[in-house]
């Protein structure tokens, strides 16, 4: 049995963090977190670092499950809840002695317990919790079919553990959807992990109709209208973690498709510091929102953070002094001291029905999910005209682009000009993983692209793969801006007709930063790559 010494302490010998750094985490960590988990949450160190320290100290092997050979028969000594409760992987026995991955060697408990309940001594080795997270997924839910065989169609527990099942795994790596795809001859589930979907699970196609119909009843949605599409919400707790899931469902030739949308409770509401803004766009963001009056618009496509940056925007400003009115479509997050109205249009409250009645409520600020016609356009910008601040959102690639968008929707030039304090276009990228981040020389194309936008860079970062990314190179993702404010000569340029291009011009000789640029700065900084950005930039 090795040594028990506390976490902390190894730390502080190894010199990854001082002292007051672990009484700081300490002090503010939630009661249930573990120092390890903390100390990760708040940057201090890194897995791989916390791994290390743990493998050197302790003397406890670290091993990758990536493609590790585990025996089966061990999975019947740890049943796969105290598995995923507790971050650990049973991986072979030999010599009445059970090797076992854990993300937390020191978990005394554990491994006690583990030793009365098996009768066998346990023998920890050390692995990073997405590596345990992936090697339960792949190993347990294999068996969940053979498990299922058999069961009696009436006995809806085998339905309720599978769909428990793929619920956890989508909290526990971190997926913003949850894809549940009828085949000819199986269901598919697959994860949005990092704005990326990864197939995880293959479940039997004689469960499909009892999995669907599982759903939807939680959803509150029509189990028996299966050729038109629903949407409905489930709010509830996976684990320990409160979560709001969006249940969409569609009629394909298979069957009907699922798609869950996780909303985690806990992560939901960002400040705008958290929000990955360069100090430059942040300090004009901040301007704009500060604004007694007038139109402020986030742009970029499905799935780009805007909402998140909405919501941030709102927490800022949401004071006792203010009257503070969205109407949204679906309410995302509910906020304390906000008025939210959510969108029904099958009673007739619309966008703009909903904005006409706001109107009425004497409100300071306003927020619009999401203009979607001519008709909310124009009482937005009405609503902004006569000294309200109003948010909203727009499909557009960039902020130029929300001008000609709007005019495109019948807005007049006037209007748009007289109404528009600003635009915020963004995107979410993936962020290299911290891991196994590695410095390389950046290639010839990559210096011409950073020469050709005023900058230089000798060197670039990338994520080599590890168990902490799952051989990805990428953890996370974080936010690149382009931040536009008009200013009167850009309003005069408008009302005189003058192209987009010629703003487009004007914009960047006054220091305007395009998401190409913002994108690059973070490339510069090691957050991101070349590859990543390029994906996004609609302008090199």
């Amino acid at each position: 049995m090795p040594t028990r010494k506390r976490l902390g302490d190894l730390l502080v010998e190894a010199g990854l963090v001082a002292e007051g750094q672990i009484n700081e985490t300490i002090e503010h960590k939630r009661r249930d977190q573990k120092l390890g988990d903390a100390l990760l949450e708040r940057g201090f160190i890194t897995e791989r670092q916390l791994i290390e320290v743990l493998e050197f100290q302790l003397g406890i092997p670290h091993v990758s499950l990536y493609q590790y050979p585990i025996d089966e028969r061990v999975l019947g000594f740890v049943s796969q809840e105290v598995a995923q409760e507790n971050y650990i992987m049973p991986l072979k026995i030999q010599d009445n002695e059970m090797m076992l991955a854990m993300k937390d060697p020191m978990d005394y408990y554990v491994i006690d317990d583990l030793e009365l309940s098996t009768g066998l001594s346990i023998s920890p080795v050390i692995a990073s919790k997405d590596d345990i997270l992936y090697a339960i997924n792949k190993y347990y839910f294999k068996n969940d079919g053979v498990e299922l065989e058999g069961q009696v169609d009436d006995d809806e527990s085998p339905i309720i553990h599978l769909l428990d099942q793929i619920l956890t795994t989508g909290v526990q790596l971190k997926a913003s959807d949850i894809h549940i795809d009828p085949q000819e001859a199986s269901v598919q589930v697959r994860y949005r992990i990092d704005g990326q979907l990864r197939s995880e699970k293959t479940v039997s196609k004689q469960f499909q109709n009892s999995l669907i119909a599982r759903i939807k009843i939680l959803a509150d949605l029509n189990i028996t209208q299966s050729r038109l599409p629903q949407d409905g919400r489930i709010k509830t707790t996976v684990g320990v973690t409160p979560v709001d899931l969006r249940i969409s469902s569609l009629p394909t030739v298979h069957g009907e498709k699922i798609v869950i949308r996780i909303l985690d409770l806990n992560n939901a509401l960002m400040q705008l510091n958290e929000l990955n803004f360069s100090v430059q766009n942040q300090k004009k963001y901040k301007q704009l929102i500060s604004q007694p009056s007038g139109l402020v618009l986030l742009t970029g496509p499905t799935g780009s953070g805007k909402t998140s940056t909405l919501y941030a925007s709102i927490n800022q400003l949401n004071k006792e002094n203010v009257n503070i009115v969205t109407i949204e479509d679906p309410v995302e997050f509910q906020l304390e001291g906000v008025n939210q109205v959510q969108v029904n249009s099958t009673v007739g409250l619309t966008f703009a029905n909903g904005l006409r009645s706001i109107l009425r409520q004497d409100p300071n600020i306003i927020m619009i999910g999401e203009i979607r016609d001519q008709e909310t356009a124009e009482i937005a910008i009405r609503a902004s005209l006569t000294g309200h601040l109003v948010f909203s959102t727009l499909h557009t690639n960039s902020a130029l682009d929300t001008i000609p968008r709007l005019i495109d929707m019948g807005i007049e030039p006037y209007l748009v000009v007289s109404s528009l304090n600003g635009v915020v276009a963004q995107r979410l990228v993936r962020k290299i993983c911290r891991d196994c981040k590695t410095e390389r020389e950046a290639t010839a194309m990559e210096k011409q692209i950073f020469k050709k936008n005023g900058l230089n860079a000798e060197h670039v970062s990338y994520g080599s793969g590890c168990s902490s990314c799952h051989h990805r190179g990428y953890r996370g993702r974080l936010t690149i801006h382009e931040v536009l404010v008009m200013d009167d000569h850009m309003k005069s340029m408008l009302l005189n007709n003058r192209s987009i291009a010629d703003i487009h011009t004007y914009a960047r000789d006054e220091g305007m930063e395009f998401l190409i640029h913002d994108g690059l700065e973070k490339i510069k900084s090691g957050l991101t790559t070349m590859e990543e950005i390029m994906q996004v930039s609609i302008r090199i």
